[in-house]
């Protein structure tokens, strides 16, 4: 029908039965700051947002989050269209990740970053050689995350302050030039049957690892 938008297109990242979260129109006199939006303050605002950014326009809430931006960066290759990539932008974008890097396709399926994608620093890159250089040039080393032979357990694993985690393909894991590329691969501990974890859930550990061991045993915001 006219004026419906999919779930994967709406503003707010909600389906349709939780449009009930965010906040209804502004009540008051009108507020004097240039970070607020007047469409939002005058319909309400359902976005996928913290409250802290209720009623912010969408560029101030990525001028913030840029001051704030931590030094860790994500990459992950899309060989085939990899249906996690989704997951891991909105991941980061949780943990206030630098940048996220896509190797390879251009194109991902978005719908599982509940549109946190317009608020997260992305970068393409077309091989992993342009990846390789341009985190050379940083000087940031790139990190596996893989459950392969001779991996080091992440577990124990000192992460670098300044670094890219790099996630494989889902199924095939790293390609043979992404592990060349990295310093170290670092395996997830796993106690079950399965002989692997997806790649949006082996990101999300691996980035809470760096943020335990750079936010909070830093003491750092």
């Amino acid at each position: 029908m006219d004026g419906m938008k999919s779930d994967e297109d709406r503003e707010d990242g909600t389906a349709g039965d939780e449009l009930d979260v965010g906040v209804g129109p502004w009540l008051g006199p009108w507020p004097d700051d240039a970070r607020l939006d007047p469409e939002l303050l005058a319909h309400g605002d359902r976005r996928n947002v913290v409250d802290r950014y209720r009623y912010w326009r969408r560029e101030a809430v990525v001028a913030d989050l840029d001051a704030r931006r931590h030094d860790m960066h994500v990459a992950v290759e899309n060989w085939q269209h990899d249906f996690n990539i989704g997951s891991v932008v909105r991941t980061a974008n949780a943990f206030l990740v630098a940048e996220v890097h896509v190797v390879g396709r251009r194109r991902w399926n978005r719908r599982g970053a509940m549109v946190t994608d317009r608020y997260q620093r992305m970068r393409h890159h077309a091989t992993m050689s342009e990846l390789s250089e341009w985190a050379r040039h940083a000087g940031l080393p790139l990190i596996g995350v893989d459950n392969l032979p001779g991996a080091v357990p992440l577990e124990t694993y000192e992460l670098p302050r300044a670094c890219v985690l790099l996630l494989g393909q889902e199924g095939p894991g790293l390609s043979a030039q992404a592990r060349t590329a990295c310093t170290d691969v670092l395996s997830i501990a796993q106690f079950g049957s399965t002989r692997s974890i997806n790649a949006g859930a082996a990101a999300a550990i691996a980035m809470h690892a760096w943020v335990r061991r750079h936010v909070f045993a830093q003491g750092s915001d």
